[in-house]
Parts: structure tokens; sequence; C-alpha cells
């Protein structure tokens, strides 16, 4: 699975990344596909986009154009990563998304 995630990431951003623990799995039974994002530290501040992708960029929590963003599982990762660095306790979050959001939802 490990193996999987770092692979994805240079496909979508040739990044590399150390990997942390899982830190959300969604599930999106309307088109029978999970995610599982990992908590991740990039190995150097390279990047780009891939072959998949249109742009890459890293930004500030307060930076980030929501309504921009591709996926609602980016953004329901995103929200569980900046509550639980707040809290200082990151932990595992799994959830569905029954059916597809509307956009920018």
């Amino acid at each position: 699975m490990s193996d999987a995630a770092r692979r994805e990431t240079r496909e979508e951003a040739n990044a590399e990344v150390e990997l942390d623990e899982l830190h959300t799995v969604i599930t999106l039974p309307h088109v029978s596909h999970v995610q599982m994002l990992f908590r991740a530290r990039l190995t150097a501040p390279v990047f780009s986009p891939g072959v998949e992708t249109l742009e890459t960029q890293l930004f500030r929590e307060e930076e980030i154009p929501w309504d921009e963003l591709a996926f609602e599982t980016m953004r329901r990762t995103l929200r569980h990563f900046f509550a639980d660095r707040r809290r200082g306790l990151f932990q595992l979050h799994v959830e569905d998304i029954p059916q597809a959001p509307p956009k920018g939802g």
C-alpha cells in the first residue's frame, strides 16, 4: 500500500515523499472507488505536474483555493488535516461520500 502511495505521488506530482501514517480513507460507493490518503513529507522541494495533473503548487492553509480543488475527497482530507494539526493530534478519518457532491461543496 505505501509503495502504491509513493508511486501515485510520483505520477501525479513528480515528487518524492516520506510517508507517515494513513490519514484518511474515503469510500465513493456511487463509483465503486476507495481513496486512501497518507500524511507525507516532501524529501526535497521538487515537484511539477504529472501526466494526469494540470498544475501543482504548495499553499498555506489560508491560501488554499477551496472552490478550485477538483475533488471533494481532497477538500475533506485537507480539512481533516488542518483540524488535526490545530489539535496537535493526527487520527485516522474514515467516511463515505454516498453520492456525487455538488461542485464547490
